[in-house]
């Protein structure tokens, strides 16, 4: 085993925490990396399978993680450079995994997320679409209005019954109650001290 391979493979990864996701562009607020986009993903698709009581959650997480690797190579393309713009992810996929211990592993991963036939993938792009989902609700609340439009359509991409309920409720909540809300006593503390 090459572990100069191993080390390229941990560089590239952090090319994930310099590609933006480029929406964001469009949007004109907000801004995230894939690395940051791929971190929440892996937390809701983890809390999804356990919700759905899914058989193989590590199964789920694992795809979550590997779902963007390939744009550290592709770069992430919006909705308007995909009209225009295909990528040759199966090249970035191929040439990556023949440098892995794991490669065979990784194909496999990435061919079961696009086919979307399996509960588990189906589960992350539910987890992928949530997470765009809860970073639009909260550039609508900043006051971003185009947000809005946006959801309408992240909503529309959403496969199973628990993702569709967790995006009805991400419109029903205010993106700043979880540390907000109910909490005045965080922000009357030092007064009384």
């Amino acid at each position: 085993m090459n572990h100069k391979d191993i080390v390229h493979f941990f560089f590239e990864l952090g090319m994930l925490k310099k590609t933006p996701r480029s929406g964001f562009q469009f949007l004109g607020s907000g801004k995230e990396s894939v690395a940051e986009h791929s971190y929440r993903v892996a937390m809701i698709g983890y809390t999804l399978a356990t919700l759905t009581d899914h058989p193989d959650r590590y199964k789920v997480v694992l795809l979550c993680l590997f779902h963007d690797v390939p744009e550290a190579r592709t770069g992430d393309l919006n909705y308007v450079n995909k009209q225009y713009v295909v990528p040759d992810e199966t090249s970035a996929v191929n040439d990556l995994a023949s440098t892995l211990p794991f490669g065979s592993e990784y194909r496999e991963l990435l061919k079961e997320y696009r086919d979307e036939e399996t509960e588990a993938s189906k589960l992350v792009h539910d987890a992928d679409q949530l997470d765009l989902i809860l970073e639009l609700k909260e550039q609508h609340d900043l006051g971003n209005t185009y947000a809005r439009q946006w959801i309408h359509f992240a909503l529309k991409r959403l496969k199973t019954d628990i993702g569709k309920r967790l995006g009805a409720e991400i419109l029903r909540t205010d993106s700043a109650d979880w540390w907000f809300k109910g909490h005045d006593h965080w922000w009357l503390r030092d007064q009384e001290e």
